[in-house]
């Protein structure tokens, strides 16, 4: 998929892009509910929500592009970083 001295940009770029689409569909990142009914329930209508549409599709890739690094030794940084005052 991609090389790793690109991981760190890639991530960075694709995160952006994550939240932004987030924002605008109302999904709460850090709400893992949220996150997992936006991968699982695809909806016929969402071609006529690209945002929404975007969203799923940059999710999956994320998801793809974190097993890469973890099958090649990365550690792979969190879509959302914990909360201030929770421990690791």
């Amino acid at each position: 998929m991609s090389g790793f001295e690109h991981y760190d940009r890639e991530l960075r770029d694709m995160d952006n892009e994550i939240h932004r689409y987030a924002a605008v569909c109302g999904v709460n990142l850090a709400n893992r509910h949220e996150v997992d009914a936006c991968l699982r329930n695809h909806h016929a209508g969402w071609a006529d929500d690209k945002a929404r549409e975007s969203l799923h599709g940059l999710l999956i890739l994320r998801i793809k592009l974190e097993a890469e690094m973890i099958a090649l030794g990365f550690s792979p940084p969190p879509l959302v970083p914990p909360a201030s005052g929770q421990n690791s």
